[in-house]
């Protein structure tokens, strides 16, 4: 449970829920309770997701659901595992009761006249009926109390008009026209449909289950330089542990010593193995496969990489869409609506006709084809097959609202270093105009102690990789979008782009020069600006940068282009270079020289064009534009704060991932309307028919029966649907 000053929120797991109808019930008396802020219900995750203030407590909450028939209790986040699908014992019972009821009716096509006597007969369908199908009376017995109606309401109302027409029947000595195996048949299918939908309901939370196998339990732990064997989620931040090849990784850590392959293909979705050296970085539950590390935990498990990941993908199997919502709202008035159809089938025949029993019989055939469980579950199911696939590629898609807005996206926006480019740019060339080259090299690596920035990191590997000793100042300043400031001894000092030397007054046509000279490499630029009083600023250096091109770059933009999206660059770098990786990759828009903030302004100019924007970042510098897109994506080499502002993270630093998360999200939202179509048709369609008298109760009880598995095997579908 997270817990604030003024709000708490808290997720419940619920039992008891029949269809879409319980969800709004369960809603609606949330929402009504004192202190609570907002309710979220989900049919097909069984979860409840409650925002409240102080007015209300955990147990307020579990109490209100209670009251109304379910069982609640809150949310194990340590385990999601598989559930076993309840019924299948209860139907297999159930149908053998049944049987007896049904081989009379399937003995006639053979001219085969056998049947039980109507005691046999009256004593097996009460047994289903009661025993049985008790599960429905109780559950329509809530609705009632809540002045509410769902499926178990149209299954106890169907089967006991059935039922109880038998009886009356037997008791006027009609026994030639009972109907103790439409009630029987119709109770045993609807309870065949719920352990089906049970067991497709656990394959679609496979994904959640697959990372929770990950958490390590056990953790060799160093105290004292001895080895001792602890639980894993005992682990602070500090411990220092031992990782033996074939282990999994038993927290989130840095390794201080030793060189191993590690694989991260459930994490990341990346398949290959990645090689891991000292000061490099591993996630807790991927796999160790040759070295022996000793790793330095950097957080608890509550807080792992792989815990936020599985409380990411929850939350967003949790959260409604916007089309949801919508279901939510017609199936709150879908039972009543049904139950009136049926009462004026009823009328209507018998008015009609003149024949009561055949009008009952329509009229209990409208009850039982009536299907919410469809309804509610053709979305939900959609999304939880959609972001699973996705986690289990290392795309972690924030909520159900991301993944509807994701389907629109008609511009992607680039930013360029780490993004299409590895973001590990190495020093290529330095010219120095006033000092020699391991001097200026010198005041560099003092200048950039510290700092995190890219170009920052490949000037300090060079210098050690020289052997160059850093340079000591009394003042450094970061000058965020430009470069930085320091001072040595009243001596001053300037290392950034062109806008920071333009600033302090550095001659234009000199650097316009310098541009010209290195464009044909497509290099970024770094300026060295000195100034010694009484002297002007003067330039002191160049330092001429590389970053490779990612592997897949230029395969991202073209699939992007082949799903008739527009591709756009947006980089702080100089605009020939650029120029130059638009042109290699293939990019429609290039927009250079921008600063951090003014990327968001461009995000803006493009949604206000009418665009669907997406855009894709890994930096601290790429928030605010990421924040303003429609969507925003970070690759998972980024910062932590680019990666809680986005909407979609990319585990594995590699764009391709960023087409597969558009494709994921238009299969999904594919799915979704298919099954709404379906969820409806069986409905618009079924309920006319049964109205009709064109199906008898135990061909509807197998339609409606069929009807929400078929919604969930159509869902389940999507794993097949991304093939790369």
């Amino acid at each position: 449970m997270n817990t604030s000053a003024t709000q708490q929120s808290i997720e419940l797991d619920i039992e008891g829920m029949s269809c879409a109808s319980c969800v709004n019930r369960i809603e609606k008396a949330l929402k009504g309770t004192e202190g609570v802020l907002s309710a979220s219900v989900n049919f097909a995750t069984e979860t409840a997701k409650i925002e409240f203030n102080s007015k209300a407590t955990e147990s307020d909450l579990i109490q209100v659901i209670q009251k109304m028939g379910y069982s609640a209790f809150p949310h194990n986040e340590e385990a999601v595992a598989e559930q076993p699908a309840k019924g299948g014992t209860e139907f297999l019972f159930s149908a053998l009761f049944t049987l007896p009821l049904v081989l009379p009716m399937i003995g006639h096509w053979f001219n085969w006249h056998w049947a039980p006597s109507i005691t046999v007969q009256w004593i097996l369908a009460s047994v289903v009926q009661f025993y049985f199908g008790s599960r429905f009376y109780k559950g329509a017995w809530s609705a009632l109390k809540a002045r509410s109606g769902n499926m178990d309401s149209l299954v106890a109302i169907g089967t006991s008009a059935a039922y109880f027409l038998s009886v009356f029947h037997i008791l006027n000595g009609q026994s030639e026209a009972i109907y103790f195996e439409s009630s029987a048949v119709i109770i045993t299918l609807v309870i065949l449909g719920k352990w089906m939908e049970a067991r497709a309901k656990n394959q679609t939370t496979s994904a959640i289950r697959a990372l929770q196998t990950l958490r390590p339990e056990k953790a060799n732990l160093l105290v004292n330089g001895e080895e001792k064997l602890v639980d894993a989620n005992r682990l602070v931040a500090g411990d220092i542990i031992l990782i033996k090849a074939g282990e999994k990784v038993s927290a989130d850590g840095e390794i201080q010593k030793g060189i191993s392959f590690i694989n991260e293909a459930l994490i990341t979705g990346e398949s290959v193995p990645v090689e891991k050296h000292p000061g490099d970085k591993v996630i807790g539950g991927s796999m160790n496969l040759d070295g022996l590390l000793t790793v330095r935990v950097s957080a608890s498990s509550s807080e792992s990489t792989l815990s936020k990941i599985i409380r990411l993908v929850e939350s967003a199997q949790q959260k409604k869409s916007p089309m949801q919502k919508l279901v939510d709202r017609v199936s709150a008035i879908f039972v009543p609506v049904v139950l009136l159809i049926s009462a004026i089938t009823l009328v209507s025949w018998g008015l009609i006709t003149g024949d009561w029993t055949h009008a009952i019989i329509n009229a209990v055939s409208v009850l039982v084809i009536a299907c919410p469980c469809a309804l509610g579950l053709a979305t939900p199911t959609a999304i939880m097959v959609g972001t699973g696939l996705s986690a289990k590629r290392g795309i972690l898609i924030k909520d159900a609202e991301v993944l509807e807005f994701t389907e629109h996206v008609d511009v992607v926006a680039f930013d360029k270093t780490g993004t299409l480019t590895e973001g590990k740019p190495r020093v290529e060339q330095i010219n120095t105009f006033f000092s020699t080259e391991n001097d200026l090299l010198a005041m560099l690596k003092g200048l950039q102690q510290g700092s995190e920035h890219p170009l920052a990191k490949a000037v300090i590997t060079h210098a050690d990789d020289l052997g160059i000793q850093a340079e000591a100042f009394d003042l450094i300043n970061s000058l965020p979008g430009k470069g930085i400031y320091g001072e040595q001894e009243g001596t001053k000092y300037w290392f950034g782009n062109k806008r920071l030397m333009l600033d302090i007054g550095i001659d234009a046509e000199s650097i316009g020069s310098a541009l010209e000279r290195y464009a044909q490499h497509g290099n970024t630029l770094s300026w060295v600006a000195i100034k010694r009083e009484p002297q002007a600023a003067a330039l002191y250096g160049l330092v001429q940068f590389q970053d490779t091109i990612k592997a897949s770059a230029r395969e991202t933009i073209e699939k992007l282009h082949a799903l008739n999206i527009k591709t756009v660059l947006l980089t702080g770098d100089t605009q020939t270079s650029a120029d130059l990786v638009a042109k290699q990759l293939g990019l429609d828009t290039v927009m250079a020289e921008i600063l951090p903030e003014h990327k968001a302004d461009a995000v803006a100019q493009l949604k206000a064009e009418g665009k669907k924007v997406a855009m894709v970042g890994d930096g601290i510098n790429d928030t605010p534009a990421l924040a303003t897109a429609d969507v925003g994506i970070a690759m998972g080499g980024g910062t932590d704060i680019a990666m809680q502002t986005a909407g979609i993270t990319l585990m594995h630093s590699d764009p391709i991932k960023v087409v597969e998360a558009i494709e994921i999200a238009r299969k999904t939202q594919g799915k979704i309307r298919q099954n709404l179509f379906w969820a409806f048709i069986y409905n618009i369609v079924g309920i006319p028919l049964a109205a009709l008298g064109f199906l008898n109760p135990m061909l509807a009880g197998a339609v409606m029966a069929i009807s929400s598995v078929s919604v969930i095997l159509n869902a389940l579908l999507l794993n097949y649907a991304i093939k790369r």
